[in-house]
């Protein structure tokens, strides 16, 4: 079968505004726990409590992800910096 298959180089990976995308997710996960926090006792009742317990757990964990996405965009572009300021040292001419 693999010789049927043509090879193709990966694409570029898409670059998305990160930051915003985790933080939108952490409001909706923290918003659904605000939400469920009244119906506590129904929760209890029907064995349910876990429900709201996984809403602000995925609030925490989208508070880690905004920490790192936060990091990671600041190194992109620190990164695209350095690069640009390499490239306009080597195209600088020299004087002396």
């Amino acid at each position: 079968m693999s010789e049927w298959t043509t090879r193709r180089e990966a694409p570029e990976p898409l670059e998305a505004n990160d930051v915003a995308t985790v933080t939108v997710g952490t409001i909706v996960w923290f918003a659904l726990f605000l939400v469920q926090l009244p119906f506590y006792g129904w929760y209890s009742d029907h064995g349910h409590t876990w429900w709201i317990w996984t809403c602000l757990a995925g609030a925490g964990l989208g508070l880690i992800g905004l920490k790192y996405t936060t990091a990671r965009r600041a190194a992109i572009r620190r990164a695209e910096a350095q690069r640009a300021a390499d490239a306009g040292e080597a195209q600088a001419p020299v004087t002396d």
